[in-house]
């Protein structure tokens, strides 16, 4: 039996006249804030400005929440994080906790919010190296760390446009490297958030028209893209919370649209090295991804099941992986804040 937000608000004895309506206020007379580790997916970038933005303007204290967030690296390095309990929440691409899920039966990790329905995960190159399609990228060099989305689930990618991995050859770098490799001649190709790639490659002085994008969702590829993780067995116990941080998040992002620079300046604050102009420019690159045409007209909630299985079921093909998973037993739309706080404007 799923989870429904009335059973959830039951729960937790709210299941009265305004429902979720009513929380924020209800947590601003708590006198104890819950405390809670959220790892972010990658460096303190453009895209990972909101967060820090909801942050600073208390979003998600009001929620009840005291909240640490810590950079991220990768999309294998979060739900691993998440799943040993050493977060209660992660945020990154999720196609790497449907693959754990399928391959580890007994992690409970759960997805209760897709901020991005649209997936930035991308090969990149420079002009220069010859390669202008997919299977141009065989008997090459590809850079990445080995949590990175893009090469955790190039061989979708690699299935879609016919590449044979065995004709791949992967160097393995720390995420500051990945850039820098290609831009030396030392890697021919990376993989990556097209967002974090192109953008850290501008800021090594690359011009934009000499970056070859290949995104793999242009190629067939049907994956979804960035949401929130947390174990089950925590969000069961704390849907309150679960919801909380949703809401908080969804603020910093509505904010973030309509003030970027205040967005960059709270990333700036946490991170003085950051290149303002080139951030900001990756921040509004990153909402091409959440402001899909399906979520400007239905709201963040706007997704059917079918399109998760669809996610699932690509994954699975991609790494023949015999086990199955329902997206109702992975998506969990119960959490959800209600419609009107979902609106994207």
């Amino acid at each position: 039996m799923h989870p429904t937000r009335r059973t959830l608000l039951a729960a937790t004895g709210l299941a009265t006249t305004g429902g979720l309506l009513t929380l924020p206020n209800l947590a601003r007379g708590q006198a104890a804030l819950t405390p809670i580790k959220f790892s972010l997916d990658w460096a303190f970038q453009g895209p990972q400005a909101p967060y820090l933005l909801a942050l600073e303007r208390g979003y998600f204290r009001e929620e009840g929440l005291d909240v640490s967030i810590d950079r991220g690296f990768g999309a294998g390095d979060v739900p691993v994080k998440v799943a040993s309990g050493a977060y209660q929440f992660g945020v990154g691409d999720i196609s790497a906790v449907m693959r754990l899920r399928l391959t580890q039966p007994g992690t409970d990790l759960i997805c209760p919010f897709i901020l991005a329905q649209g997936s930035p995960l991308s090969a990149m190159t420079l002009r220069r190296t010859g390669i202008r399609t997919p299977k141009d990228l065989e008997g090459k060099r590809l850079a990445a760390p080995e949590t990175d989305g893009g090469r955790q689930f190039f061989p979708a990618f690699a299935r879609a446009t016919g590449i044979d991995l065995a004709k791949i050859t992967w160097i393995t770098v720390t995420p500051p490297l990945r850039e820098p490799m290609l831009a030396r001649g030392d890697a021919d190709a990376i993989t990556g958030f097209e967002t974090s790639g192109v953008f850290s490659l501008r800021a090594l002085n690359i011009p934009q028209s000499d970056i070859v994008v290949m995104r793999y969702s242009n190629f067939g590829v049907a994956l979804l893209s960035t949401g929130l993780q947390v174990r089950k067995s925590y969000a069961e116990a704390n849907p309150r919370v679960v919801t909380g941080m949703i809401r908080a998040i969804i603020r910093g992002h509505a904010d973030a649209w309509a003030e970027p620079d205040a967005a960059i300046a709270a990333l700036v604050r946490r991170d003085p090295t950051a290149p303002a102009a080139l951030e900001k420019e990756r921040l509004i690159a990153n909402f091409e991804f959440l402001r899909t045409p399906e979520v400007l007209s239905g709201g963040y909630g706007n997704l059917p099941m079918e399109r998760v299985q669809a996610s699932i079921e690509t994954i699975r093909t991609a790494f023949a992986i015999p086990a199955t998973l329902a997206a109702a037993d992975f998506y969990t739309p119960a959490y959800l804040p209600a419609a009107e706080q979902l609106r994207v404007v």
